[in-house]
């Protein structure tokens, strides 16, 4: 087991923030639909197919499977690039965010919006070790859990009793991100993506530039499967 150094948990609460910053733009502008969350998603599916609504079952469907192509694409990346895979990853959800906002920018169209979706699933494999994604970034129902259980295990007299910790500060920085992406979009409607796009930009090289260093263990580390 490997354990993330404080720098690089850092970075993956502002990684949350983002996911939640771009979650709410996708929810304000699809609707009640989610680019990060595909349990919200699923469940619209279902209702969707159940109640014979055509439209919904489209746009729940669509993103869907861009969150899944995006997660696929950030694998096929990292292994490419095993050295250099988050910055690498990052470059390819900054391009997709990019590409999200140059393209609502021009069209106000809503299936430009997929591209969030994408760039959400593509995220995640900003920690990914083995194949397989170390540290959830887009969702939060396992952050929950996980700080539920470590929680119980301080009230039981674990030796690490803070552990839990690092699972609240993803939960608060997505949930932050949310706030700050709701009320960007009542400022700025779609055009918010840019913002979205330079947060992802300036993360990119901030952990490409902090993937260079030697990353030794902290008493908060994320434990990354190994």
């Amino acid at each position: 087991m490997q354990r993330l150094h404080p720098s690089m948990i850092s970075l993956a609460v502002c990684l949350a923030a983002l996911a939640g910053f771009v979650d709410a733009l996708a929810y304000s502008s699809l609707g009640g639909f989610f680019a990060s969350f595909m349990s919200g998603n699923s469940t619209r599916l279902g209702v969707a197919i159940a109640a014979g609504l055509s439209g919904e079952i489209r746009m729940a469907g669509a993103l869907i499977l861009s969150f899944v192509s995006g997660v696929m694409l950030a694998t096929v990346i990292a292994r490419r690039w095993p050295r250099q895979q988050q910055a690498a990853v990052m470059i390819a959800v900054t391009i997709l965010l990019t590409l999200a906002a140059a393209i609502t920018e021009a069209r106000q169209d809503t299936r430009a919006l997929l591209l969030l979706a994408a760039a959400m699933g593509a995220e995640n494999g900003a920690f990914m070790r083995d194949g397989e994604v170390s540290v959830g970034l887009t969702y939060m129902t396992g952050s929950l859990v996980r700080m539920a259980q470590r929680l119980a295990g301080a009230l039981m007299g674990d030796a690490d009793r803070w552990v839990w910790m690092r699972y609240l500060l993803l939960w608060l920085g997505f949930v932050s991100g949310v706030v700050m992406g709701g009320s960007c979009f009542a400022a700025f409607d779609t055009r918010a993506l840019w913002l979205a796009a330079g947060a992802a930009a300036v993360l990119t090289i901030a952990i490409a530039t902090i993937a260079r260093r030697p990353q030794p263990a902290g008493p908060w580390g994320f434990r990354a499967a190994g």
